[in-house]
């Protein structure tokens, strides 16, 4: 007998348990179910040893134009308030001093120049333009050890928010289950999805369910089950599988280095862990992989799915790695999975960061590292530096590539309403209260004016706010 239900989540990732809260709490949706292979909530990508632990404002990621920073800016707000909101003992993230680093004559220009004249600084009032010794007294170890005479500056914020997100995901999910109508099945895997006359039936290995609608938030997967469904087939996946090196404490909070702006991955960056501080994790390093999650080679038949071996796969695939940039930075991600040799080649990218760290003082980590979708439009021939959404009649795939985790709500919140219109009657989306539980919680910089101690008082008063009482006090 099959259980029936208005609308069905697949995949209990960040995505998919951001969709599941936004609709169960802001909707008047009756019933919705989300539906995860794994038997824990956010076990794969949104685990906190496989990503960046970063939330992306678009303030220090140089590879992104004023226009791309402006849509992700909205979306760390919304999650950024929702932990200010719900995780006041920063059991879920921390908050430390967050910077882009630049090194040398060219670099500090660039950085002075996207400040001042590109409208970065205006976008983000909370960015300040900083030179050496004020590095030196938010990071010393940046500054120990460096040639006296190279330029060095940074562009630097107070919301440098580091994020479990795998601890958020519960949280999404923890939140809808307080509403009636919502089911959550773990341990489930999907096998198929039916499209039928009245709706659709998901095949499961624990049961069917029927549902009017489905959203499929699987992260690569999805595309697999799309074009299982006759959807996205001008579309195909580059994988990458990230990875980072470990050392021990070394920075008070993150640090990013200047980025190619025709690479679609994250610069390289310092930062200590969420949880413990202790560990200072440098990366990520990026590896093309035939695998749709890294460690499990039965995702290997499922990339082949997905890959679609064709001959406009083939040609896509040519053409992105050929790229006169894109190649070189393949290969010497290759060259960073070399026992020994590897991380000595790995350690100029940390030396930017530290100068005085030797190999010695770096390792491998071991079990940390997720695999990212990179989009290929094989129409064009090229990577896709966006997300990915198809939409078929009363079904909705939803592929997200970095910054993915950081615009989960913000990804939500567009998805609810393509997921209303698949209804036949009228359904509501509050999104007043969706706004109020997240973005308004924000703490913006005039906020913070009126709460900071006067000039009359000591130091000591400093507030949570501050970047360096902050880093001492996380």
């Amino acid at each position: 007998m099959s259980e029936h239900t208005d609308l069905i989540i697949v995949g209990g990732g960040i995505s998919g348990a951001s969709l599941l809260y936004t609709v169960a709490k802001f909707t008047d949706v009756d019933d919705v179910t989300l539906i995860e292979k794994e038997r824990e909530i956010a076990a794969i990508n949104s685990d906190r040893t496989n990503n960046s632990q970063t939330l992306h404002f678009g303030d220090i990621e140089t590879n992104y134009t004023l226009e791309k920073a402006e849509e992700v800016k909205e979306g760390a707000e919304l999650l950024a308030g929702y932990l200010e909101g719900n995780d006041p003992e920063r059991e879920m993230h921390s908050k430390r001093s967050k910077m882009v680093l630049g090194v040398g004559d060219e670099e500090t220009g660039k950085l002075e120049k996207r400040y001042h004249d590109e409208g970065f600084g205006d976008l983000f009032p909370k960015l300040r333009e900083i030179g050496r010794e004020e590095i030196r007294e938010l990071e010393p170890k940046v500054v120990e050890g460096r040639d006296p005479s190279t330029a060095l500056k940074a562009l630097q914020t107070p919301d440098g928010y580091v994020v479990d997100y795998g601890a958020v995901a519960n949280s999404f999910v923890d939140a809808a289950r307080e509403e009636d109508g919502v089911s959550v099945h773990l341990g489930t895997a999907v096998t198929n999805v039916d499209e039928e006359r009245d709706g659709f039936t998901v095949e499961t290995d624990d049961g069917d369910f029927e549902a009017d609608a489905v959203v499929v938030a699987a992260g690569s997967h999805s595309l697999q089950f799309a074009k299982e469904m006759g959807y996205g087939e001008n579309k195909s996946l580059l994988p990458v599988a990230g990875s980072f090196f470990l050392a021990d404490d070394l920075l008070n909070g993150k640090v990013y280095t200047l980025q190619m702006k025709k690479l679609p991955f994250a610069a390289v960056h310092g930062d200590a862990d969420v949880h413990d501080d202790t560990v200072t994790r440098f990366g990520p390093t990026a590896k093309v992989v035939p695998a749709l999650e890294r460690g499990d080679i039965s995702t290997v038949s499922d990339f082949a799915d997905v890959f679609g071996l064709n001959l406009a796969s083939f040609l896509s695939y040519a053409n992105v790695l050929s790229d006169r940039i894109l190649f070189p930075y393949v290969v010497r991600n290759l060259v960073y999975d070399i026992p020994e040799f590897g991380k000595r080649a790995f350690l100029p990218n940390v030396q930017k960061v530290v100068p005085t760290v030797e190999a010695g003082d770096i390792e491998r980590a071991k079990g940390y590292g997720g695999v990212r979708p990179q989009i290929v439009d094989t129409e064009n021939k090229e990577l896709d530096m966006g997300e990915a959404k198809i939409t078929g009649d009363g079904i909705l795939f939803n592929i997200t590539p970095s910054p993915g985790a950081s615009t989960a709500l913000k990804n939500a919140m567009t998805d609810v309403r393509i997921v209303l219109d698949f209804f036949d009657e009228d359904r509501e989306f509050d999104e007043d209260a969706f706004r109020d539980a997240t973005i308004e919680n924000f703490p913006r910089l005039d906020d913070e004016k009126s709460e900071s101690p006067s000039a009359t008082e000591t130091d000591d008063s400093r507030t949570d706010d501050d970047p360096i009482a902050a880093e001492a006090d996380d």
